[in-house]
């Protein structure tokens, strides 16, 4: 009898973990924390759409590669004009919609079009403003021109916001969308899930996996039980972060720590006083320790920054050393402005954790110098009304999610109030810069430029982090834009 049960159970376990391991090669199931209102990204601000659809279903002219560079989509090559004001994109040729309808330069005149219109609900509509024209030459080859020239360009058309998208299926893109990616959509069940499976006519390199399902777990409770039953293959921006150490003690897992384009940042209102004295600024920035708040708000994840820029991009100086954790020098910067006994502030913190739990922190790191800053906390909307538009405010922590955005310090009315003609005039050249090198150039000194103005006191880049079985292999470890890009995904042998 004992004998028997034995070699029952070994041939079913043998049988479970064949079936199991066939399918598991070929399927994949991924949890996402928030779920999209549709699935249309040309039309809605919400990132949970990008989340699901960017590189999986829909594919733009360019696209974001995982280390946040830019490189081609749809566009096999493209030509810049020696004024900077014509990009002449050449597509691949036998681009096929998931419908079966063909991708040529049609499309992507009528996606471009569609994005600029007057009526266009695009969210990022600013990425277009530039255009001009856009004119078809032949059904592989579109012109674009531009009113000036613009160095982001290529970068703009990588947005989600910017994918091809076709006539022939855009009245029901929100609920059925139909791209050009490695996988084709297949259904969405609401509040649950939306599955996609491979698409055997993709013209590029085609998906590894033959379905890949993203799954909605909002709660971090319900996201830690569902990865410990091993229900999902993995959670990108697992929600929980002090369970982590777990997973990290378990061999089934492995945890991929990478980071955003969220830069945090304690923010100063720099026309409000004392704040408008760039030596106060720069007391605040030696008061904090970063670190502290780091381990201390976010279970030690994240890395800390110097300037308002990505650590993950190639063109990031690393600029902490300038405001290095120093209290003595703190007071003594204090003095030096004539603020020898401090003086009171408002520190305004919206919901986040980073904000709530590190606002804690660093009112406990300003009192130590003598500064005392009154707690606020404020919901969303309230943030929106009074800090972000009425500028009623002396400090504030806030995480800057877009990719890229240095470009916010060359608008003297943005919330922060720096207003810098020589940083103005650095993003007019920047704009009229289109080689590498000398867009890289440029970041850096804007980079050095508000580090050495201490506009803001910049703590740290947000972190993402992966937990996955230990057999996955090709997930975004950084998020370069909001994607859970699945193209690359396989299982190791």
């Amino acid at each position: 009898m004992h004998h028997f049960t034995r070699l029952a159970l070994a041939s079913a376990l043998a049988i479970s973990a064949g079936t199991g391991a066939a399918l598991a090669q070929g399927e994949i199931t991924v949890a996402i924390q928030l779920e999209p209102p549709h699935l249309d990204p040309t039309s809605a601000a919400a990132g949970a759409i990008d989340s699901v659809v960017y590189a999986n279903i829909f594919e733009g002219l360019t696209r974001f590669a995982s280390d946040g560079s830019i490189i081609p989509g749809l566009a096999e090559s493209w030509e810049i004009s020696e004024d900077g004001t014509t990009y002449t994109f050449t597509l691949h040729d036998g681009v096929m919609f998931h419908d079966g309808t063909t991708m040529d330069a049609e499309d992507v005149k009528f996606s471009l079009d569609r994005a600029r219109a007057e009526d266009s609900t695009n969210a990022q509509k600013a990425l277009f403003a530039g255009i001009q024209s856009v004119d078809v030459v032949d059904p592989t080859t579109v012109k674009v021109t531009l009113g000036a020239p613009d160095g982001s360009f290529l970068f703009n058309m990588a947005w989600g916001d910017a994918v091809i998208v076709a006539p022939e299926s855009i009245e029901n893109i929100k609920s059925t969308p139909i791209g050009t990616g490695a996988f084709k959509f297949v259904n969405w069940t609401q509040g649950d899930s939306v599955v996609m499976e491979k698409n055997p006519d993709y013209w590029g390199t085609p998906a590894k996996l033959d379905k890949a399902t993203i799954k909605f777990i909002s709660d971090p409770t319900a996201a830690f039980a569902a990865v410990m039953a091993e229900d999902i293959d993995a959670f990108a921006g697992f929600p929980a972060p002090e369970n982590l150490p777990q997973f990290e003690a378990d061999p089934r897992f492995q945890v991929l720590n990478g980071s955003t384009e969220g830069e945090t940042i304690l923010a100063m209102n720099n026309k409000a006083a004392p704040f408008d004295n760039v030596k106060v600024r720069e007391a605040v920035s030696h008061a904090i320790d970063r670190q502290a708040i780091i381990d201390g708000a976010m279970f030690g994840l994240g890395t800390p920054i110097g300037t308002h820029f990505a650590p993950h991009n190639p063109a990031y100086v690393d600029l902490t050393g300038m405001s290095n954790y120093d209290p003595e020098k703190a007071k003594a910067l204090l003095a030096e402005a004539g603020l020898a006994d401090g003086f009171e502030t408002t520190l305004h913190l919206p919901p986040p954790s980073y904000a709530r739990r590190g606002g804690e922190i660093i009112a406990a790191q300003l009192a130590a110098v003598g500064i005392t800053a009154e707690i606020i906390n404020v919901e969303w909307a309230q943030w929106l009304e009074s800090v972000f538009r009425g500028k009623d405010f002396g400090l504030t922590i806030v995480s800057h999610t877009e990719p890229m955005d240095i470009n916010i310090y060359a608008r003297p009315d943005y919330y922060f109030q720096y207003d810098s003609k020589a940083f103005q005039d650095l993003m007019t050249k920047l704009n009229g810069t289109t080689d590498t090198e000398g867009r890289t150039a440029i970041l850096q000194e804007a980079q050095e430029m508000i580090a050495g103005d201490y506009v803001n006191a910049y703590l740290f880049e947000l972190a993402f982090t992966t937990v996955a079985k230990a057999g996955i292999q090709g997930l975004w470890v950084n998020a370069p834009t909001q994607a859970t890009d699945l193209t690359g995904v396989s299982w190791a042998d």
